[in-house]
């Protein structure tokens, strides 16, 4: 039976018309909503039901449900997180009850997301050490996206006076070389070698793959063949064919032959 359903037949049972349950706390048309199906109750206007008609809450809801004794609170903190009522948030969160294992990741994400949006505010405000304090509170390693907000977080540190926080910063160099591929693919070569030049891995295949599909292209075919060879056993679909022609320009005609058998194995 859905929950609607058993509002309905515990009042009913109790002898009471939806106008006398709803007293003056909730509408008739919102009783009516829920009993149809049509809405869910807070957990505030459940539990005033099911003391209207002398129930526990537990009654009402599927017995597979987790019920939370932070709804409300995680209510009030989205409510004035959305309108940017960041301390009214950080407030509402301080009532928070650990642990919730249905509310426990959104609240840490809630968590960061509202320090760090006052630190930005007493950044604008000339509040150095509160900005500073806010963002060290803001580090939860625990939360999902952790690696975007920690990004956020650090950027936002390093703007304060005597921060050094450049090697805690996560690595762009996936970032970097997806730009660089696409500026490959563009014939923007100087932009390319740019961001090739701004990666921090540069023993990483596909790196290795970058830098050399920018040399073939630009004939420079010896230091091409030089990045190539070491991209080849992860990349070799996509290298043997540069590395073959790079050895014929050199005349590297044994080196040649060999990309073109191993080519030719591939296909099989």
């Amino acid at each position: 039976m859905e929950l609607g359903d058993k509002l309905r037949q515990a009042r009913l049972d109790a002898g009471l018309t939806q106008r006398q349950l709803c007293g003056d706390r909730i509408t008739r048309n919102m009783l009516s909503q829920i009993e149809n199906g049509l809405a869910r109750p807070s957990m505030q206007t459940l539990r005033y039901l099911a003391g209207q008609l002398k129930k526990p809450v537990s009654y009402f809801l599927e017995e597979t449900a987790v019920v939370s004794a932070n709804q409300e609170v995680m209510a009030r903190a989205r409510s004035c997180f959305d309108l940017a009522d960041y301390a009214g948030a950080a407030a509402a969160l301080e009532d928070y009850q650990e642990p919730d294992p249905v509310y426990d990741r959104e609240k840490r994400i809630l968590w960061v997301l509202t320090c760090q949006e006052r630190a930005k505010t007493a950044m604008a405000q000339g509040k150095i050490p509160l900005a500073q304090e806010l963002l060290e509170k803001a580090e939860l390693r625990t939360a999902y996206c952790w690696e975007e907000l920690e990004r956020r977080r650090l950027l936002m540190l390093g703007q304060l006076p005597g921060q050094k926080v450049c090697q805690r910063l996560p690595s762009l160099d996936r970032e970097l070389l997806l730009r660089a591929g696409d500026a490959i693919a563009s014939g923007a070569y100087a932009r390319a070698e740019a961001l090739l030049n701004a990666a921090e891995h540069t023993n990483a295949p596909q790196w290795n793959l970058l830098r050399g599909q920018l040399y073939f292209l630009e004939k420079d075919y010896a230091n091409a063949a030089e990045y190539l060879r070491i991209a080849e056993d992860t990349y070799p679909d996509e290298v043997l064919g540069m590395l073959e022609q790079c050895c014929r320009e050199l005349e590297d005609y044994k080196g040649a032959y060999d990309c073109a058998c191993k080519i030719r194995q591939r296909k099989r």
